[in-house]
């Protein structure tokens, strides 16, 4: 009989997990299938859990909580890698804040739907980024996607509010790094084989298709095409532009916007030729004075339960 291991964050969504424990045992027990669960305590647990797990045999791994234990998740799925030849499914029961990664792969937002997902077995190819340089000269893997400037900075704005929910707590980051915005930096960005010359306030790489919970940075991303999403301003625009951009980023209209650029690549480079690079991965800070990064895909990497391919 197949057995699971279940990776729960006690804390993500802002303390929804320990939450949902009871629910989850509920429904796993009903379940035909064998499963015990880890509970986090500290940054990092589930990433060593995950490659314990894939070491011991497990036939699935799920992270339930956020996307960044959906990052720690893959990150010891992908360590167990050079071990293991045949690793576990990965899967999701995403009761995080933004759930972002989940979104771009198709799982349900709610519990039970999730649940139903994994039960049933049925698996999908998964690729996974990856990212090296700034804190991570040997690299990180991502599993949404990662970004440079304007969004990280949101993002740092928002993991400070404590009484804020959901999307909120991004359109709230956002506002206050509006206030501040900072001039766009000076950088070369290659893919395809050439290099662009830009000034841009934000460089959206992604796997998936959806940033902050609200902001569709790549909406036509697909995470099993063998290929990353860029999204990117090539110029340095004003407050007043860079709204009306981001209200294009909630509707994924932006590549009708001119100062957009958008492109698919297996591979990107970004370096900074005056300025510094702030990034992060599925909201995991890479870098907050970097100077260059290269990033890529890695094809068909992990296997995740889903029911993307399945006909009604």
């Amino acid at each position: 009989m197949a057995k699971i291991k279940i990776i729960l964050n006690p804390v993500s969504g802002m303390g929804n997990g320990v939450k949902q424990l009871p629910s989850i045992k509920e429904i796993f027990d009903s379940a035909d299938l064998e499963y015990d669960i880890t509970i986090t305590e500290k940054v990092w647990d589930a990433a060593t859990a995950a490659e314990r797990a894939a070491l011991d045999g497990y036939s699935g791994v799920i992270a339930a909580g956020g996307d960044g234990t959906c990052n720690e998740v893959i990150n010891g799925l992908m360590a167990a890698g050079l071990t293991v030849k045949q690793l576990p499914s990965f899967g999701v029961l995403p009761i995080g804040r933004g759930n972002d990664f989940a979104y771009g792969a198709g799982i349900p937002s709610d519990l039970d739907l999730a649940a139903e997902v994994i039960i049933s077995g049925n698996c999908s190819p998964l690729d996974v980024g990856f990212i090296k340089g700034g804190d991570y000269p040997d690299g990180r893997y991502f599993g949404n996607g990662i970004g440079i400037g304007f969004d990280t900075m949101v993002g740092l704005e928002a993991a400070k509010l404590k009484f804020i929910h959901g999307p909120a707590t991004y359109a709230w980051g956002a506002i206050v790094t509006l206030f501040k915005y900072p001039q766009a930096p000076s950088l070369n960005v290659t893919f395809n084989g050439k290099t662009h010359h830009v000034e841009s306030s934000q460089v959206s790489i992604l796997n998936g298709s959806r940033m902050g919970g609200t902001f569709f940075m790549a909406p036509d991303g697909k995470v099993d095409d063998g290929l990353l999403d860029l999204c990117m301003p090539v110029r340095h625009i004003s407050r007043l532009k860079m709204v009306k951009l981001m209200v294009q980023y909630t509707k994924g209209t932006q590549s009708s916007n001119p100062v957009v650029r958008t492109a698919l690549s297996t591979e990107y480079q970004v370096e900074a030729l005056s300025g510094k690079l702030v990034c992060h991965a599925d909201g995991e800070t890479i870098c907050t004075d970097g100077k260059e990064l290269k990033i890529k895909c890695v094809g068909n990497a992990l296997s995740i339960y889903s029911d993307r391919g399945i006909e009604d």
